[in-house]
């Protein structure tokens, strides 16, 4: 089965308020486990009813567990040196909106022992969504070589000489998370990969470069480890997303995806593209002509980093403008990024995300009947 929801999004939901308060009195060791699971465990059943209600037939926890949307491989794994939650946000953000902001990468910050796994990454995220919902339940993983800035060219050599030797380690963990989501009946789930559209920067090109790869051993390595990882449980529906940054209603880059299409919309061996095509910074539809004809393309079209307003009529414009070039059935509706791709959240309210995630689903239902969110097909009918 191959999941075929024309209605989706990228994962990460507002962490609501009182699981905000619960993590700082944890990390103020006034709140322990038990009391700290069970609020995380109710914040989660109330993203989860919130998705429903909103007509998601596709559902995550909210990435609700994490720090940021990549931070569980150092949660779970021993060997990383001055992980905090710099490790996520630092950069140079841009908004118009919520104003510019740099942060320097934290000294230190490197892998620099072998990595030892102490328990699973996201196990523990599906089973209790499994347990709460009879909808899709996606699960999120960052691309592998996406953890490639945690390899520094001085501290982590003693440990891993290569970067190609630290990707591989990151890449076999993650090879045995998706076989155990396989095992436990997960169907959905996505690889997110901003670093890629990032490479079109002149900047953020150099900082990558830095860590031992050239421009074109980034796309081409990077998507083969991408497709060990998809390989690894062949029955399961692989996501693939790609955007230029997402943090407190901020970006990173701007660029087209022109650079960069052809290697991964033909390489990667996803089912699904998830692509943010929310504002002119991400260029036109015509990138799309490299996709290939057994994909699927979440177009990103509903912003998460703002509160605008997206009506049905103007979304589906957008759904014919890309269908153009991308036929209609080959198209679904979804966010350009997550709406809490950290801790910190955008600059949006939950009714603001509860509206845009309910406009994604009557948009949908629009422009390919009621029966849009279906939960799957055979894969000889999927496309």
């Amino acid at each position: 089965m191959v999941v075929e929801s024309r209605v989706d999004h990228v994962g990460s939901l507002l962490r609501p308020r009182a699981l905000l308060e619960a993590r700082a009195r944890r990390e103020a060791g006034v709140l322990g486990p038990a009391e700290f699971k069970r609020i995380e465990d109710d914040a989660v059943r109330g993203v989860v009813k919130l998705q429903e209600e909103c007509g998601c037939v596709v559902v995550t926890d909210g990435e609700l567990r994490r720090d940021s949307f990549q931070s569980e491989i150092t949660a779970a794994c021993d060997g990383f040196e001055n992980v905090t939650m710099d490790a996520w946000l630092w950069g140079d953000w841009h908004s118009d909106v919520v104003g510019d902001r740099s942060t320097e990468r934290p000294p230190g910050l490197a892998v620099a022992d072998r990595l030892r796994k102490r328990r699973n990454l996201v196990a523990e995220e599906f089973t209790f969504l499994r347990s709460i919902t009879d909808r899709i339940a996606k699960v999120t993983l960052p691309s592998p070589s996406l953890l490639g800035n945690l390899w520094d060219p001085e501290r982590s050599r003693a440990a891993y000489p290569t970067l190609d030797d630290f990707v591989a380690d990151v890449t076999s963990i993650f090879v045995e998370e998706v076989q155990e989501l396989q095992r436990l009946g997960c169907t959905y789930v996505q690889l997110d990969a901003p670093h890629y559209p990032l490479l079109v920067d002149p900047v953020w090109q150099a900082f990558y470069e830095s860590r031992g790869w050239p421009l074109q051993q980034w796309l081409a390595r990077g998507i083969e480890f991408d497709n060990a990882i998809i390989d690894a449980a062949p029955d399961v529906t692989f996501g693939f997303h790609l955007c230029r940054g997402n943090q407190g209603s901020r970006w990173l880059v701007s660029g087209s995806y022109e650079p960069i299409a052809r290697p991964i919309f033909q390489g990667v061996r996803a089912h699904r593209l998830l692509l943010e095509y929310d504002d002119e910074r991400s260029g036109d539809f015509e990138p799309l002509e490299h996709v290939r004809d057994d994909q699927i393309v979440v177009l990103g079209l509903v912003t998460t980093k703002t509160p605008r307003v997206e009506t049905v009529d103007w979304l589906s414009q957008r759904i014919r403008d890309a269908a153009r070039i991308v036929p209609l059935e080959r198209l679904a509706l979804g966010t350009q990024c997550g709406f809490s791709t950290s801790v910190v959240g955008n600059a949006i309210s939950e009714d603001d995300e509860r509206r845009k995630l309910t406009t994604i689903a009557e948009t949908a239902a629009r422009m390919w009947g009621s029966g849009a969110a279906s939960s799957g097909l055979p894969d000889e009918e999927a496309f």
